[in-house]
């Protein structure tokens, strides 16, 4: 194995570090001189499916409430720091490249033993300790957001690694083939709702408001185990109207999801950002106020600056539906937030990141 990705936990970790290893192969790499490292939650099912080999270790993030489980964080580290750098050593790897989260520290710790140069790669606005930790020893840290170098010195600017259907991605040539998939008229304006992978109460809620008083079509990705209730207010809402309420637990193919929507309301992932940039998609962002995701609206702070997204607190809520309706009713207006959206999309960070440790290995 030539190369190593370290990424665990969440989409947001994972779904950059697919984009990597595809744009490694788009360039020659073979598939099977890519491996993972990850953990239990989301890796197991999409990293294999993707193709990749995948080591799991025992691990588990950092409690953020205080927890007796706390305090043997520092062995299961340990542990896996050993167990990553046996693995290594063992598969002739060449390079290690880790996207933040809880893997990072072992992952980092155990290349540096194993003697592999490590380079990371930072999704968020705000840098996570992991992260800030192992740039110290790096050969390289990359950036999606200008922000982030504040606390991750030298760290070069990239954008969120995705997949060639972004960096390629043309509305035009995809819209009527999008809609006609989601059953929308082509004339219509639509609004897209999106909360994430898990969805949003909270926008699911809000887009139900918005429906009460607009008959604008909707493709709404309402989360997986969240969809039944929207598909009720629906019934309810638009019984007897023609205006189309398309809701999916989620949409794989995410380029289609834009090229369907003039304008989409959603959380402030760092993902969810930079997707909608390099779409060059109209959006309403309310970025979640809680927790470690309260770095959410740092993350959507350069697309709202450049004028292609409208961001509103979680507590203002009730203004949101009421802007959909203006926002989405107003072309003009779109078509200048769609092109400021552009204006600050770095869809290329795949292709990017794989050519630098393409010439890392071959060093």
């Amino acid at each position: 194995m030539t190369y190593a990705l370290a990424a665990a936990g969440t989409g947001g970790h994972i779904y950059p570090a697919i984009a990597v290893a595809d744009a490694l192969v788009g360039s020659g790499v073979p598939r099977e001189e890519i491996v993972f490292f990850g953990g239990d939650r989301l890796a197991p099912s999409v990293v294999p499916a993707a193709g990749y080999d995948l080591v799991r270790l025992p691990l588990r993030g950092l409690r953020r409430s205080l927890s007796l489980q706390n305090l043997t964080l520092p062995l299961v580290v340990w542990r896996a720091s050993r167990m990553v750098a046996a693995e290594l050593r063992r598969r002739a790897t060449r390079v290690l490249m880790a996207f933040g989260g809880y893997v990072t520290v072992p992952a980092g710790w155990g290349a540096r033993a194993a003697g592999v140069p490590v380079f990371l790669h930072e999704q968020n606005a705000e840098p996570g300790l992991a992260n800030r930790l192992v740039a110290r020893f790096a050969e390289a840290t990359f950036a999606a957001f200008d922000s982030a170098t504040a606390k991750l010195p030298g760290a070069e600017v990239v954008g969120n690694p995705m997949r060639p259907a972004f960096s390629e991605f043309d509305r035009e040539a995809l819209r009527a083939s999008a809609r006609r998939e989601y059953g929308l008229p082509d004339d219509a304006a639509v609004l897209g709702v999106l909360g994430g992978s898990q969805g949003a109460l909270v926008l699911n809620r809000t887009a139900t408001e918005f429906a009460r008083h607009d008959a604008a079509a909707i493709v709404h990705l309402a989360g997986t185990g969240k969809a039944e209730e929207v598909r009720h207010a629906a019934t309810e809402l638009r019984r007897g109207s023609g205006a189309p309420w398309v809701i999916l637990d989620f949409e794989s193919n995410m380029e289609r999801f834009y090229a369907a929507s003039d304008l989409v309301l959603s959380r402030a992932g760092a993902l969810t950002v930079s997707e909608l940039a390099a779409t060059g998609t109209p959006s309403v962002v309310v970025p979640l106020a809680i927790g470690t995701a309260g770095h959410q609206a740092a993350n959507a702070l350069s697309l709202v600056t450049a004028g292609g997204a409208v961001m509103v607190d979680e507590a203002e809520l009730e203004s949101v539906p009421k802007l959909l309706t203006e926002l989405l009713h107003d072309p003009a207006r779109l078509e200048s937030m769609a092109a400021a959206a552009r204006s600050v999309g770095k869809p290329g960070a795949a292709r990017l990141i794989a050519a630098r440790l393409m010439v890392a290995v071959e060093v």
